[in-house]
């Protein structure tokens, strides 16, 4: 079999934890009978040789496979990664949605995508990134008592684009957090429900024009952006040349940017002149999350 799970954008703006969206950047998996276990990578991690060894595709696509046959089967699992690690992309949750996901497809067991989604909630307690990775598109979730996730998805056209930055250093989520204060004022707290709510309307509704306004926020990415200042050009240079939203993706580095398809090109040059050692990448949008073949 063979699987494709996308990049994802978490947050976007205000969205914290709840936000998130699917991007045409995608992991390819193959997973083949064998006499004996073997993993080949190419792409990210190709010279990371404990990704070998301890690798977590296979940890958690084994933790279900043997409870779904009752034995260990071996296979030659082969990964082109495309999806950055450690750049706010979504790559850990590619990897859970994708590993679970294969399980029980070579275990002939039937599982609806929204139980994928509940069972990846055990290993990525935040759904902004799986959510999307399993349905593709703009998605709005939340967790009920921790245990299964509900989603609103909506399809995003493909006249919009995204246009992401990915600096040349990565960010850690775990210090990221870190950083965040416990408490907020109710003033904050009310900018951020109000800006979401809105933000996932436009969506909905496909009325770009609020999204500028709608996508800011006061919780976490002027935290976090402090750690790579460049970032504060970058959103500032994106929202003057044609970015509808212009957002932290995920706890970063990257930042995500979302563009009439017109624009994006000159949005693109423009990005790239102005940083240099920076990757400027223009990528569709993903409606369909993870994608199985035989």
């Amino acid at each position: 079999m063979i699987i494709d799970v996308p990049a994802t954008s978490a947050n976007l703006g205000p969205g914290f934890d709840s936000l998130g969206l699917a991007i045409d950047l995608n992991n390819h998996i193959s997973i083949k009978p064998s006499d004996y276990l073997t993993i080949n990578i190419k792409g990210e991690g190709a010279n990371k040789p404990k990704l070998k060894t301890n690798n977590q595709f296979v940890s958690i696509f084994y933790n279900f496979y043997i409870k779904l046959i009752g034995r260990r089967d071996n296979f030659r699992f082969e990964f082109n990664n495309n999806i950055p690690f450690s750049r706010g992309l979504g790559s850990s949750s590619a990897v859970i949605v994708s590993a679970i996901a294969s399980a029980y497809h070579l275990a002939e067991v039937s599982l609806s995508r929204d139980s994928i989604l509940n069972k990846a909630l055990f290993y990525e307690p935040h759904p902004d990134n799986i959510a999307p990775a399993v349905f593709g598109g703009f998605t709005a979730s939340l967790t009920v008592k921790n245990e299964r996730v509900v989603t609103q998805k909506k399809e995003i056209p493909s006249y919009l684009k995204a246009v992401v930055v990915i600096p040349d250093k990565p960010m850690s989520t775990q210090k990221s957090r870190a950083k965040m204060p416990r408490n907020i004022s109710m003033q904050k707290a009310v900018f951020n429900l109000s800006h979401s709510a809105v933000l996932t309307a436009a969506f909905f509704n496909e009325d770009w024009k609020v999204l500028q306004a709608a996508s800011q926020d006061k919780l976490h990415q002027h935290i976090r952006m402090t750690a790579m200042r460049e970032l504060f050009e970058v959103q500032k240079t994106a929202l003057l040349h044609g970015a509808l939203m212009s957002t932290l993706s995920g706890s970063g580095s990257t930042f995500f940017n979302l563009v009439y398809a017109d624009d994006a090109h000159n949005l693109k040059e423009k990005l790239m002149q102005n940083f240099p050692k920076f990757r400027v990448e223009i990528y569709d949008f993903n409606n369909t999350g993870y994608l199985i073949t035989d």
